[in-house]
């Protein structure tokens, strides 16, 4: 992955590829949003998560080529992002889902509008062909953001999340990357 550099007032967002040392900043970011949620929803319980098991996943992806990036603000880690598999079969390999986390302290100040062009760009380059993103369907600013990047409203799941005690509605959003226009080319064999 190339790295990536944004200005947003005034402060210079690096967005690189993940290490190993950026775990300990990134399971704080995620544990922050588990235990605190979008907008005033209040706490839920987290499924236990720790540094090894975030290396291990970095690690996983790393192999199977699917991007994995940090947005650096003054040397410090201010939220990360990352694809996964869409689904494990292989009909829907050219296909990922991915996930934005940005720090408490830095929300609305551009690091969540850095990152996600430079994991769009990233997962292009892999050869995947769509992004699939599901969003609460509170955060507006991460709805406004994904619709900023071409993204558009697929689906709407109404209470398919039990968060914070009530149901949550999920908006699921999708973009074609790279190729995805591109018509699947067959080649036929000898023989």
């Amino acid at each position: 992955m190339t790295e990536h550099l944004s200005m947003t007032h005034d402060t210079p967002i690096l967005v690189r590829a993940s290490l190993d040392a950026d775990v300990t900043a990134m399971l704080e970011i995620y544990r922050h949003h588990i235990c605190h949620g979008v907008g005033d929803l209040g706490a839920y319980q987290p499924t236990p998560f720790e540094e090894d098991d975030l290396k291990a996943r970095r690690k996983s992806m790393k192999k199977h080529k699917l991007p994995h990036v940090v947005a650096e603000i003054d040397g410090l880690v201010a939220g990360y992002a990352y694809a996964v598999p869409f689904r494990k079969r292989p009909a829907y390999r050219f296909t990922v889902k991915h996930s934005i986390y940005v720090h408490p302290d830095r929300l609305h100040i551009g690091v969540g509008r850095a990152l996600l062009p430079a994991l769009i760009d990233a997962c292009a380059a892999a050869g995947f062909r769509q992004m699939i993103g599901y969003i609460d369907s509170t955060n507006a600013t991460s709805l406004k953001l994904h619709e900023s990047c071409g993204f558009r409203q697929v689906g709407y799941l109404p209470a398919v999340a039990l968060r914070f005690g009530a149901w949550a509605d999920t908006v699921m959003v999708q973009r074609g990357i790279g190729d995805a226009d591109a018509p699947v080319v067959r080649t036929i064999g000898a023989g």
